[in-house]
């Protein structure tokens, strides 16, 4: 199947009010362009380099939107401002204060998510569920910036449900509506717990090239 037939397939089934996000990692661009030719136009990178080159090669595609997915070094954050439409992965202070500054620096205002650790992972990144409403309030006291929801990968090899419901729980505790959650093995699942956004990768463009063959570095978010 072609990128834009799968397209299609996936959004046959996408009920109205969730958006798709194309995880577009190690991608190269004409791939991209070839999604967007088919109508996508939120497209998800996890490096910050690499991600970058890709922005720059299609700066001619208009309403094209990009979501950065993966674990973001702090000095990195002045690369994103201004060009980023939502930021997944905020899961410390430290990070939601450099991206207000360099957000703000530009004029503009950063829309982020946290990330929450729903499985305890210590192999993965995001904030424990026992802290995020201390960091959400930290967040909502920054200028220029915006706390628009939350993200979680759920541990590969548990049940993806539970931790889909733990966390929209504690988005409608927190009073905030956008859930990011669901990869191409159980978006399906998300959607029906209520993820509001799916980062969906390989369903879409097929087999991903190994990364290194297209340059950046950093931790996978995001399938």
């Amino acid at each position: 199947m072609s990128i834009a037939e799968r397209l299609a397939a996936i959004r046959a089934e996408l009920p109205a009010g969730v958006t798709l996000v194309a995880v577009s990692k190690t991608q190269p661009p004409e791939a991209i362009r070839e999604a967007y030719a088919a109508g996508q136009r939120d497209f998800g990178e996890n490096y910050a380099q690499e991600w970058r080159a890709k922005a720059d090669a299609l700066a001619d595609l208009p309403g094209l939107r990009w979501h950065f997915i993966g674990g973001l070094q702090t000095n990195k954050a002045k690369y994103l401002a201004g060009r980023v439409a939502l930021v997944h992965a905020v899961d410390r202070e430290e990070l939601a204060a450099e991206l207000s500054r360099r957000f703000g620096q530009k004029g503009a205002t950063a829309r982020v998510l946290l990330e929450v650790n729903v499985g305890g992972e210590a192999s993965k990144e995001g904030c424990p569920p026992d802290r995020v409403e201390a960091l959400a309030a930290a967040v909502r006291a920054l200028p220029s910036i915006e706390l628009a929801g939350l993200m979680c990968i759920p541990p590969p090899a548990d049940d993806p449900r539970p931790h889909f419901r733990a966390l929209r729980a504690l988005r409608d505790r927190l009073g905030l509506r956008e859930l990011s959650m669901g990869m191409s093995a159980d978006w399906r699942i998300a959607v029906e717990e209520g993820a509001t956004l799916v980062r969906v990768g390989t369903a879409i463009f097929g087999a991903r090239p190994p990364h290194g063959a297209r340059g950046g570095a950093g931790p996978a978010t995001a399938a």
